[in-house]
């Protein structure tokens, strides 16, 4: 599908950052996507599908002057192609400004040259998705039995990001309906897990869409409005459904990211519906031996606040930033740091005790590893602690995560004197801060 031109819809845009995010995979057939999309005066070209929906595609594009974003193309000959389109729009224009939240720098129509016009948004691009970080599996051990979730560090991050990004949302009047892994990503920046997809949003008491949330993740009383509505029964407008319904899928992603089981058939089945309390209960009962015991407590509480039947005694999303839950410090897992990608790398196995007592060696090394590490990008600052925490590893900050994880592939595996090197990403403000995590193995 060759391209021809596109004109900006939207004085509001915003340049986006010249750095580059990796998109997660996708294995869609790449043959019908397009070239390149005109945008606001400048040619970007399509790296890659990112996503395809019924209505929309996305993709990751990058312009010539290094600069990537996302373009979310909706389709001109599928039926809700532009309704979704406007929507989408009009709630993202209308929430702009929070950081949990992704943004959107503008809007363009792209003109193809098989004569189709179509509606896209220009979106930030971030990175790795709850649902891949669920597909990746577990975060190792802890206490020398297997670890089936994720860690506590990455679950509480999670956590308060999307319910920072719900309290915003539903204090402006809006509701996500459509809360799922696939929905909350890393933006590698930022530190910080965004939310995305705002197509079946809508504002509290003035519901326009029939089917909100995915099966898996919808709360009891969408399951049963999308049953009403299927069977072609009008609703009151008063018996519409709320923000407590996105309560409900946080608790679900939550207690998957803590368990690492997908729940859908558990959700599916009559012991959930008559008693979802126990078999909360039995899962974090069945992880209780390899976990710290009152901060699970604290995140099961907090999970069952917002899996409660009725929708009117769910906790919202301002009260259950309150839990204690928030208050405890988490070191993360090594594993957490190879898949959140950040400007700061770690490198490990590197440095022996008796380079670091030899200043003059010290120099040495110092100046040899950043040599190095500015064959793959911008260097702003090396560091190599003399003493705990953080004696003899390596952090490396770039001048964005572009340039970090472009030296995290390429020195992963690596030998230096005889070693390999483990190479993991490092969270900036703590590095920032001078605060050397202890990261559990």
């Amino acid at each position: 599908m060759a391209h021809c031109g596109s004109s900006a819809q939207n004085a509001k845009v915003q340049t986006p950052r010249p750095d580059s995010i990796m998109p997660s995979s996708g294995s869609v057939d790449q043959s019908m996507k397009p070239v390149l999309f005109e945008i606001f005066g400048e040619i970007w070209t399509v790296q890659s599908r990112l996503g395809q929906g019924v209505s929309a595609s996305v993709y990751r594009v990058s312009s010539g002057r290094a600069a990537t974003a996302a373009v979310k193309e909706f389709q001109a000959d599928t039926q809700g192609g532009d309704y979704g389109y406007h929507k989408e729009r009009s709630v993202l224009e209308d929430i702009q400004g929070h950081k949990n939240i992704v943004t959107l720098y503008g809007v363009f129509t792209n003109n193809s040259c098989m004569g189709v016009t179509t509606r896209c948004l220009l979106l930030e691009l971030l990175d790795v998705s709850v649902s891949e970080l669920l597909v990746r599996g577990s975060s190792g051990t802890q206490g020398g039995r297997p670890q089936q979730g994720h860690s506590m560090w990455l679950v509480q991050h999670c956590a308060r990001d999307i319910l920072e990004a719900l309290s915003f949302l539903h204090r402006e009047g809006y509701v996500h309906a459509d809360l799922k892994p696939r929905n909350i990503l890393w933006s590698a920046d930022d530190e910080c897990f965004k939310l995305i997809d705002f197509g079946l949003s809508f504002k509290e008491g003035n519901q326009d869409v029939k089917y909100i949330q995915t099966d898996g993740y919808r709360a009891p009383e969408a399951e049963l409005q999308n049953s009403l509505a299927q069977a072609g029964v009008e609703m009151d407008v008063d018996s519409g459904c709320t923000s407590a319904v996105d309560l409900w899928s946080l608790g679900i992603i939550l207690l998957e990211m803590f368990s690492g089981i997908k729940l859908k058939d558990t959700i599916r089945s009559q012991e959930w519906k008559d008693n979802c309390a126990a078999i909360v209960d039995h899962i974090f009962a069945s992880n209780s031996l390899v976990c710290p015991a009152i901060p699970v407590y604290h995140l099961r509480d907090l999970i069952k606040s917002m899996l409660l039947n009725d929708p009117k005694q769910r906790c919202t999303a301002e009260t259950a930033l309150l839990s204690p839950f928030f208050s405890i410090p988490f070191a993360p897992h090594i594993e957490d740091l190879v898949l959140l990608p950040s400007p700061v790398l770690r490198l490990l196995n590197l440095i022996d005790d008796s380079h670091l007592h030899n200043d003059e060696e010290y120099e040495d090394i110092l100046e040899d590893m950043k040599e190095e590490c500015q064959k793959y990008g911008s260097v702003v600052s090396l560091l190599i602690p003399k003493e705990n925490p953080g004696k003899g590893q390596v952090f490396v900050e770039y001048a964005n995560a572009s340039d970090s994880k472009e030296a995290q592939r390429l020195l992963t595996g690596r030998t230096f004197d005889g070693k390999f090197v483990v190479a993991t990403f490092y969270p900036l403000s703590a590095y920032k801060r001078g605060y050397l995590y202890q990261t559990v193995q």
